[in-house]
């Protein structure tokens, strides 16, 4: 599993997101965003960026870890909440987890949006197609 930032920010029902993008960055730990992100990679993050297919997103999953997942897919969470479907790039690494094994992530966990990598290979990150 790829947790990258304990200290992200976590917002309830009661407590919703600020509204416009807040920037930040987050370090990559793990492999199952491989060959798109490395270990030690250092991330540009939009939070409270609305995500679309394709991109990477900060999210925290329903055990707390937060992680850098692609979203793939609009789906609907157990209790009829819209979320996304998150899975990794790295299928095949050891330990992944993803929505594979805990099913559509909420909406209020997408905590951002991975907008570039910023080191040690700087660049925008696209989005994947299909």
């Amino acid at each position: 599993m790829d947790e990258i930032r304990p200290t992200a920010p976590h917002h309830s029902d009661a407590t919703p997101p600020p509204t416009g993008p807040r920037w930040g960055m987050a370090t990559v730990v793990g492999v199952s965003m491989e060959p798109s992100l490395r270990a030690g990679d250092r991330l540009w993050v939009s939070y409270g960026r609305t995500p679309v297919l394709g991109c990477m997103v900060v999210a925290r999953l329903a055990d707390g870890a937060v992680v850098v997942k692609r979203a793939t897919e609009r789906r609907t969470t157990a209790s009829g909440r819209p979320g996304w479907w998150l899975l990794s790039d790295n299928a095949d690494a050891p330990g992944v987890t993803d929505s594979r094994h805990r099913g559509p992530v909420p909406d209020i966990d997408i905590i951002g949006v991975v907008v570039a990598r910023l080191w040690p290979r700087p660049g925008v990150l696209r989005h994947a197609s299909g």
